[in-house]
């Protein structure tokens, strides 16, 4: 027996799977006690729901562990159904439940500085002590422990031509896709991501172009309109590995994928045959400009404003901020008030907004628009910027379905699949701190021997790796979920808010590992740390992605 196996519990599936029951108890009981405090005449109240934020957020964590270990023990029936379960995904396995259901009983960590408790939630002692059945117990005491953790490193160092640590449950058609566009990251991407990042430049226009013939652009855009209609899983991995390379290049897709859904879902027919076919090849590359100055995640308080004129055409006057790849695209997804009399999202309505592509010497040219750049730490290869409308012209016929007011459910229409791919771009993050992290661990020696034989440091490489599996079987299950035409914001907002800490973490260890070096511009860590924060930002801020998640849940 090696090392590895020797630190593997018996009947390991059987175990997981009975503890699996018990946190799904505990967690009913925190639904209905936060119910209790957050309802008035029985219904959820928005003010109590406010005023015990910290159970409501905590119960969305909750239950996002909860959905983890479920779908953790999917993965691994599956694979053992595939006679795929080897040690190693034993381990990473093992070490899951080990480590969160520990979480779930003594404190899950919400971010680095906040810890909810199952007291917090409204849950008692007693309830606590149901939790800890037979098998809980003992995943708790020896599931993750420091030998199952350095077993887990010895294999992921032997494994290292391997595209991921552990096997990833997925048919060998999506590992094909994985394959290739890991291939072209690693020759097109990777070598020149950082020059990019620390010259704060464009991602260049071949790089697009090379990408548009792989399809990136098209890949869910049903093929009646120009597209692969792959599903919303390929969609997953290519993020996934992309953003692995560099998060600007994996996130060059999420404009269009956002535009495309747009139009999918709210859309006329003649809107959908002008411009998917044209998203779907590039010839036009859009941006999403929703977010105001002052207003955030309150998307009701948005304050810009279309006016129609009497020939039908609109003109849009107000200010915009945040808006991603905002100079060299040729349409914008532009949220803005049509009804001035309205006062929060009823008034809103969508449009294409058409404009010319800027240059680095003219970044707007478009007449009734100006903008300029918003300097960021990381995520930098598309640009940020401030825009601002005065009398900036729409036609008519570019009203998103042809109806005013629809803008708000428009949008809320493609938060699912927006926040799917965010959730991917995460684990594609957390899987490059993991690469760069492992790889230095390996070649940097101290007292003697490498970094990596030095259990905190291997311990810190075996929980980046657990808990990249654990974000990613996630992030595939909300795909699924989508593929099947079954509402899934709940599962894709678990799958963003866990995603991100992962990456945040990840990168926050990965840089650790490197010590001084990773505070040196000239180490690749140092942009995945700055590219791993905004992941907890946008599509949703974390605090809002548990709100969310917290109402849904309370119904």
């Amino acid at each position: 027996m090696t090392m590895a196996q020797d630190t593997l519990l018996p009947d390991l599936l059987t175990l997981t799977g009975a503890a699996v029951a018990p946190a799904e108890s505990l967690l009913a009981k925190a639904i209905e006690r936060v119910r209790t405090d957050v309802s008035s005449e029985g219904r959820v109240s928005a003010q109590l729901l406010e005023e015990n934020q910290t159970a409501a957020h905590g119960l969305a964590w909750l239950a996002t562990y909860v959905e983890s270990l479920r779908q953790m023990q999917k993965w691994a029936e599956g694979l053992k159904a595939n006679g795929q379960f080897g040690t190693m995904e034993q381990l990473i396995h093992q070490i899951a439940f080990g480590e969160y259901l520990w979480q779930i009983y003594g404190g899950i960590q919400m971010n680095q500085g906040e810890v909810v408790r199952l007291q917090d939630i409204g849950l008692s002692q007693d309830d606590a002590r149901a939790l800890m059945n037979t098998e809980v117990s003992l995943l708790c005491e020896k599931g993750n422990t420091q030998a199952a953790r350095l077993a887990l490193v010895a294999l992921m160092q032997e494994g290292k031509a391997e595209i991921t640590f552990g096997k990833t449950g997925l048919e060998d058609e999506l590992e094909m896709i994985r394959e290739q566009f890991r291939r072209y990251a690693l020759d097109k991407v990777a070598p020149f991501a950082h020059e990019w990042h620390l010259n704060d430049e464009l991602i260049p226009m071949e790089v697009i172009e090379e990408l548009a013939e792989m399809g990136v652009f098209g890949l869910t855009i049903p093929e009646e309109f120009g597209g692969f209609g792959f599903s919303k899983a390929s969609m997953v991995v290519v993020s996934e590995e992309l953003s692995r390379g560099y998060i600007g290049v994996g996130s060059l897709g999420t404009r269009s994928e956002i535009a495309a859904e747009l139009i999918l879902a709210g859309g006329t027919q003649e809107q959908k045959e002008h411009w998917l076919p044209k998203l779907a090849s590039a010839e036009i590359l859009p941006t999403a400009v929703f977010t105001e100055p002052n207003t955030g995640s309150d998307l009701g308080a948005l304050r810009t404003r279309a006016v129609k004129n009497e020939a039908g055409d609109y003109e849009i006057t107000g200010n915009k901020t945040w808006i991603t790849h905002a100079a060299r695209t040729h349409v914008m997804t532009l949220l803005a008030r049509t009804n001035p009399d309205s006062t929060d999202h009823k008034g809103l309505s969508m449009f294409l907004a058409e404009k010319t592509p800027g240059t680095d010497e003219a970044p707007f040219p478009t007449e009734g628009m100006t903008g300029g750049e918003i300097e960021v730490l990381g995520y930098r290869g598309m640009k940020e910027y401030e825009l601002a409308f005065d009398g900036f012209k729409v036609k008519g016929a570019n009203l998103l379905g042809s109806e005013e007011g629809q803008g708000f459910k428009q949008l809320m229409q493609t938060f699912e699949a927006a926040r799917i791919q965010t959730a991917a771009r995460a684990v594609g993050v957390a899987q490059s701190a993991l690469d760069v992290g492992l790889q230095y661990a390996e070649d940097r020696k101290q007292f003697g021997k490498a970094l990596v034989q030095f259990p905190r440091v291997a311990s810190k490489l075996a929980m980046m790796a657990v808990e990249i599996m654990v974000a990613r079987q996630l992030t595939y299950f909300s795909a699924w979920e989508k593929d099947n035409d079954r509402r899934c914001d709940l599962e894709a907002g678990m799958a963003k808010l866990l995603g991100a800490r992962v990456a945040w973490a990840a990168a926050d260890n990965a840089l650790q590992i490197h010590g001084g070096n990773g505070f040196a511009l000239e180490y690749q860590i140092s942009r995945i740390l700055c590219d791993a924060r905004i992941l907890n930002i946008f599509e949703g801020a974390a605090e809002i992605q548990a709100q969310v998640i917290a109402r849904r849940l309370l119904g």
